[in-house]
């Protein structure tokens, strides 16, 4: 399993250090930073865990970061900490795919609660994404026949007529069937159809 990492964002000192040392107490790799320009230097989109972000801070602040983070197409999960009078703020980023957002000041208990959640979400996000990009990688191994033959199966067309139109036989369309399925690891039609759609979603 890929090591996750709790990353906190928060201009207030006293904040970074407890989080660091809660962390710590329950076994997370922790990276803190004072501000977000910091953040973004060391940001790697490859690297996985959550993301503790203060909704206000000077310069750029917790919803300028989560936008520029979408912008980068970042997957990490957002639980944003807040006072009593960001709520409204804390509202849309929620609308805008923050994974929660704790009212100051908040219980150790509940925050552990809040990041177990969004580290389960970004496992599963990332195990999706890397399924996507296998099967991407499958497809782009296809001839430009065998291709042919994948997309006019997915229009849901028998081998004879698959043939008909192309103007070649049938065995020639098996055997190119069968090592487009074979390069897709398709179990069956439908599996090879389903992994098709999953990459191809327009």
């Amino acid at each position: 399993m890929t090591t996750q990492t709790v990353f906190v964002v928060d201009d207030d000192e006293a904040v970074r250090d407890s989080l660091r040392l809660l962390m710590k107490s329950i076994g997370l790799a922790t990276e803190t930073y004072s501000c977000a320009s910091d953040f973004l230097k060391a940001f790697d989109k490859d690297k996985q865990g959550c993301l503790i972000l203060d909704i206000r801070m000077p310069g750029m602040t917790g919803l300028d970061l989560q936008k520029e983070l979408a912008n980068r197409h970042s997957l990490l999960p957002i639980i944003f900490i807040t006072g009593h009078g960001d709520v409204p703020m804390a509202v849309q980023a929620m609308r805008e795919g923050a994974i929660n957002f704790i009212q100051k000041p908040f219980r150790d208990q509940e925050l552990i609660d809040n990041i177990n959640k969004a580290l389960e979400f970004n496992e599963k996000n990332f195990g999706q994404l890397q399924q996507l990009e296998i099967i991407q990688n499958n497809l782009n191994t296809l001839t430009k026949r065998e291709l042919e033959i994948v997309d006019l199966i997915i229009d849901g067309h028998s081998n004879k007529v698959i043939a008909d139109q192309l103007c070649v036989s049938q065995r020639t369309v098996e055997v190119h069937r069968a090592r487009a399925m074979e390069k897709m690891q398709a179990k069956s039609v439908a599996h090879l159809v389903r992994m098709v759609v999953e990459v191809r979603p327009s």
